[in-house]
């Protein structure tokens, strides 16, 4: 993989981000009233290297575990297309060759999504950071965490390789134009097959469902009329809720640069500026909610990398999204419908 140095470091912990990108969100569900209580259906499992749960309504057992079991398979099947570490994923293959011809049609849909968002965030989001991403995880996986950053030549040397403007996508081919490029659909995939099973459950008639891969989307609220509850964890104790907000036909995803620290500091982690080379230290966590997870998941990677005007400035021309976003001070700023 170009950029990598040495080893290559993968994380032990989410998001990617990792596809990477760190937001730590926990679900709280409220106990279905008891006549329902029969008639919800949870599956667990692990996608994306992180935790997954599906839950949803149904009269029908077998029909709400064949519905989940699909679900699963489809979201297993995409990942090994967006795999970043799997040797035979279409996105590997396309990191160490350059080029891939007869390109999968998700990996064409998702990365043409990528670079609309890496326009709209004027290249705060962009899906060719990994070589920004090796060169710092690999210098602090060989030298320690108590190691000063990398020398700002060897950063220079990584940013050439950055832009995802010089990405080429057709359904013939993607090509990456530069020399030593490098993809990861960590801070994006998560949304994107998060969409892709709920929509699978909606278009199957499900009505009351919550898919949870890291990033969230809800379809409907509980079959007892009350909403989903999310809850958003405390940077500075993760295992704890300090935020919580009802979920109904919506998505949300959080990034936050605490959950992938590569220092002893935490001042460098995995949300990178790609315009500076730096980890971005504007807020703690970035919490976006929108009608779709891909959008969620995309924004509130790419604000992370934004200061507060030009945050809010790159959310308003998503009139539907909204934003909480906690500042390294404490502040909080709230933006968007409802906020």
């Amino acid at each position: 993989m170009s950029g990598k140095r040495g080893r290559q470091y993968r994380p032990s912990r989410r998001r990617f981000l990792s596809v990477s990108a760190v937001a730590a969100a926990v679900a709280a569900f409220p106990a279905a009233a008891a006549p329902l209580r029969s008639l919800r259906h949870t599956e667990q499992g692990v996608l994306l290297g992180a935790d997954t749960q599906i839950q949803l309504y149904h009269p029908d057992a077998q029909v709400a575990r064949a519905a989940i079991a699909a679900c699963f398979a489809e979201a297993q099947r995409l990942e090994a297309i967006f795999s970043l570490h799997a040797p035979t994923s279409a996105l590997a293959r396309l990191n160490r060759d350059g080029r891939l011809t007869a390109p999968p049609p998700e990996l064409v849909a998702l990365l043409d999504r990528a670079l609309v968002f890496g326009r709209a965030t004027r290249g705060a989001f962009d899906v060719t950071i990994q070589p920004l991403w090796a060169l710092y995880a690999n210098h602090f996986a060989d030298r320690g965490t108590d190691a000063p950053p990398p020398a700002s030549r060897e950063v220079e040397r990584a940013l050439a390789c950055v832009g995802f403007r010089y990405v080429e996508v057709t359904r013939a081919c993607v090509m990456l134009r530069r020399r030593g490029m490098g993809v990861t659909l960590n801070g994006i995939a998560q949304g994107f097959i998060t969409d892709r099973v709920t929509e699978m459950l909606r278009d199957r008639g499900f009505e009351h469902v919550l898919v949870d891969m890291g990033e969230m989307r809800a379809l409907g609220q509980h079959a007892d009329g009350t909403p989903w509850r999310v809850g958003i964890a405390d940077p500075d104790r993760p295992w704890h809720s300090g935020w919580t907000l009802p979920l109904r036909d919506r998505a949300i995803a959080t990034s936050g640069g605490y959950g992938t620290p590569l220092d002893s500091t935490g001042r460098h982690h995995h949300l990178f500026d790609p315009r500076t080379g730096e980890s971005a230290n504007y807020y703690r966590s970035v919490s976006v909610i929108a009608s779709d997870a891909t959008t969620a998941d995309a924004l509130s990677t790419g604000l992370s990398a934004l200061a507060p005007a030009d945050a809010l400035a790159v959310l308003s021309r998503y009139p539907d999204a909204s934003a909480r976003l906690l500042k390294t001070d404490g502040e909080v700023l709230r933006a968007g419908p409802g906020e």
